[in-house]
């Protein structure tokens, strides 16, 4: 329960995750086009027949040829799974598709997982060491201790490809890193700290064994298990714990902390007391990574020593030690070398080059797409995971290494322009609704869901409440809605806000306020009335106009036309805006902004200036640097035609306009804007790449292109997002599933898109 409380959900959430769009967290897709009798016989027979012969003469080849230079396979047999212990094989699955779809999201290394029915170590090893031929690298996961060094070790020995196990490594490498960080910031030297490490698992063994390759020396480091200091001679101490065992007098975990630099911790919650911490050496270093709850509290520990430099493996606290910072990009840069080990140079390297990343200024656009708003000091000795500059300098530093040690069968002649492909490879919107999110779980708002009687609203709603974004406040009939929360399994179905018109003591005022504002567009007070009491949108609207909300959702059961006209007759657009939605169409590698998709049937030129600086923004936000192209059938003016002057004017505008700080360019037809062979052909435009936000001539054009590509693009589409409201209010699709309800839910709560 500890867990799921921080974490902001629940098991039942959890399981409809896992369970809903389709089981699990990964599909394999094809890629290479399979529409065609030709393209099959290529992808199969005959055509495979050549690479086939290509790699059986030069091994080589397979990194041309077939997938599997990108390709990891995440393999654990479930005897520690997470902190949940030894439930077997199958059960490891969920994690391990996890961890798949983590090297995916965070390097663009394809990932299938593997879980093997043995606790068997030589069975295990024997299985792995068969499947070299399938992949370009192995991370093992989840193996208990000692069986996980037997294993790791065997396949080192064994493969020519990568192995590593992320448990001991990856931790064992982002705690090094801040280690770094630590002792700059109290200058101190890795070959003269004195630390104590208490656990004594697969997870404090690596960390020890990495830091002592990086200079701190073996007689400084005491190592304790639950028994105490491990020390020569002690019994029941196996050639794994004794490779670390010191001459000391102290025999427990107190004495040993007394004057020590610092306390790396994998062991269990509570394990460090306070009057310890304070028998510490001055500015000591406390690495508390043991979870869900750490050895010790950051404010206890600071309560005792405010001179402390704490980290921990929660992200609720500064100084995150997050294996996502390490594993992902170790693999990116060793496959891109097609590295035959990931040796101790590479993972030196890797904690090197994160330790330097934290120390670095953080770019403005980096702060304001992901959040990362400190700068290195005692709280941000390790970078944010959601970091994209780790993918390039990691990346980059581990290929060095493999290439400098002689591990790497491939060359990188050129690293700037691979550092430039790294970056390339990734989806900044990505990690910039990362961080949304965690905007609207630190600043919580009551989010008003228009059509709470419906099961993609009601989802919606519990998930906002369970992921800590706010308060959600249901409309709908109070029994109906009720009875709802009660199917969808809901702890306390008594305890959520239920607005019903019907019975609302807040209708009085509303009706008030809101003849006052209609009284001279034809309507009476009972029209009024009448409004109030059957129409969801108007009564959602009027709880947010007056208060009783900060933002509302619907569109599940009107069209957006009239749901945007119920909306506005109780809230106007902001003073001076040109109320519009975008469509955010997100692929791979590049997001697209599409602008107005909703509203504006034949915008003016002075509106289209303003959808482009707003939307521009927007892009801003969502971590993209914006190249705006305003869209027509023309190209500067070929063919020629009768709506091309609102265009042009609004282009004229922006020139003219000195607080503009993005390029743009126009009018162009989608050629023109997005294929660099026919940008190619008009070396005078202001764009320096394909578009990203896309400023449509009118409502037909925009709707029409935005819901094409929904349907036939295959790509993530979120929207329309409103902009320009004077309260925040979106207005989902009636398609929508729960997930892209709440995305707009909390867009809107967390005020990113004004």
């Amino acid at each position: 329960m500890a867990e799921e409380k921080q974490s902001g959900f629940n098991a039942r959430e959890a399981l409809f995750y896992h369970e809903t769009i389709r089981p699990g967290k990964i599909e394999i897709i094809a890629s290479k086009p399979m529409a065609t009798q030709r393209d099959l016989a290529l992808a199969y027979s005959p055509g495979v027949a050549a690479p086939v012969e290509a790699i059986a003469q030069n091994p080589q080849d397979a990194a041309r040829y077939t997938a599997r230079s990108n390709l990891v396979a995440v393999i654990s047999n479930g005897t520690a799974i997470l902190g949940l212990g030894n439930l077997g094989a199958l059960a490891s699955k969920p994690v391990m598709e996890g961890k798949a779809v983590l090297f995916k999201r965070f390097a663009d290394v394809d990932s299938i997982d593997l879980e093997l029915d043995t606790e068997d170590p030589e069975a295990f090893i024997n299985a792995v060491a068969l499947m070299e031929p399938s992949f370009g690298g192995i991370n093992l996961e989840d193996i208990a201790a000692p069986e996980c060094f037997i294993i790791e070790q065997a396949l080192r020995e064994k493969m020519n490809i990568p192995v590593m196990h992320d448990d001991q490594h990856g931790t064992a490498i982002i705690s090094a890193a801040g280690l770094i960080n630590a002792c700059h910031l109290t200058g101190r030297k890795l070959e003269d700290v004195r630390m104590v490490v208490n656990g004594a698992g697969a997870s404090a063994l690596a960390c020890t064994a990495l830091i002592k390759a990086m200079g701190v020396r073996h007689e400084n480091v005491i190592v304790c298990d639950r028994a105490g200091p491990i020390y020569p001679g002690r019994e029941n101490v196996d050639q794994w714990k004794s490779a670390h065992a010191v001459e000391t007098p102290h025999r427990s975990l107190e004495e040993a902390l007394e004057g020590a630099d610092v306390f790396l911790g994998l062991s269990a919650a509570g394990a460090l007391k306070p009057e310890w911490v304070e028998k510490m050496a001055d500015r000591p270093i406390i690495f508390a990574m043991a979870n869900p709850t750490p050895e010790i509290m950051p404010d206890e520990a600071k309560a005792v020593r405010p001179d402390a430099i704490i980290a921990t493996g929660r992200s609720d606290f500064p100084n995150q030690v997050n294996n996502v910072l390490g594993f992902p990009f170790i693999f990116r840069g060793a496959l891109d070398v097609q590295a035959t080990a990931i040796n101790e140079e590479m993972k030196i390297a890797a904690a090197k080059a994160i330790a330097e990343l934290a120390r670095e200024r953080v770019p403005e656009e980096v702060a304001a797409a992901y959040g990362v708003t400190h700068q290195f000091g005692e709280e941000y000795i390790i970078p944010a995971p959601f970091d994209p500059r780790l993918m390039e300098v990691v990346s980059s530093a581990v290929a060095k290494a493999a290439m400098d040690t002689g591990v790497a069968q491939a060359q990188i002649e050129d690293f700037d322009a691979y550092r430039h492909e790294l970056k390339a490879r990734l989806n900044p919107t990505t990690g910039a609704l990362t961080n949304i999110y965690e905007m609207a779980r630190n600043n919580p708002k009551r989010m008003v869901f228009a059509e709470a009687e419906e099961d993609v609203a009601l989802r919606a709603a519990i998930q906002f409440r369970d992921y800590g974004y706010g308060e959600p406040i249901l409309v709908g009939r109070t029994e109906k809605v009720r009875e709802k929360l009660v199917e969808l399994a809901v702890d306390d179905p008594d305890d959520w806000i239920i607005e019903n018109s019907a019975v609302s003591d807040k209708v009085p005022a509303m009706v008030d306020y809101l003849y006052k504002r209609l009284q001279r567009r034809g309507y009476t007070e009972r029209d009024v009335g009448r409004m109030v009491n059957q129409e969801r949108n108007v009564f959602a609207a009027l709880l947010v106009a007056l208060g009783h909300g900060d933002g509302m959702v619907s569109g599940l059961t009107r069209t957006f036309a009239q749901t945007a006209r119920e909306v506005a007759r109780v809230i106007d657009p902001k003073p001076g805006a040109t109320q519009f939605g975008i469509h955010m169409m997100i692929g791979k590698n590049q997001t697209t902004f599409l602008a107005d998709t909703t509203i504006n049937e034949r915008p003016s030129a002075a509106q289209l200036a303003h959808i482009a600086k707003e939307t521009a923004t927007v892009a801003r936000r969502m971590g993209h640097e914006p190249r705006v192209a305003f869209m027509s059938y023309s190209t500067f003016g070929n063919p020629s035609g009768q709506w091309l002057a609102n265009i042009r004017d609004a282009v004229a505008l922006l020139d003219a306009d000195d607080t503009v700080d993005f390029e743009y360019e126009g009018e162009m037809a989608p050629d023109a804007a997005l294929n660099r062979k026919v940008m190619d052909l008009y070396p005078f435009s202001r764009l320096s790449g394909p578009a990203n936000v896309l400023v449509m001539p009118g409502l037909q054009s925009a709707n029409l292109s935005a819901k094409l590509l929904r349907e036939l693009g295959g790509e993530t589409t979120i929207g329309p997002m409103m902009i320009g409201s004077e309260k925040p209010v979106q207005i989902a699709p009636m398609t929508s599933i729960a997930p892209d309800v709440l995305t707009l839910a909390v867009l809107a709560s967390a005020g990113v898109l004004g």
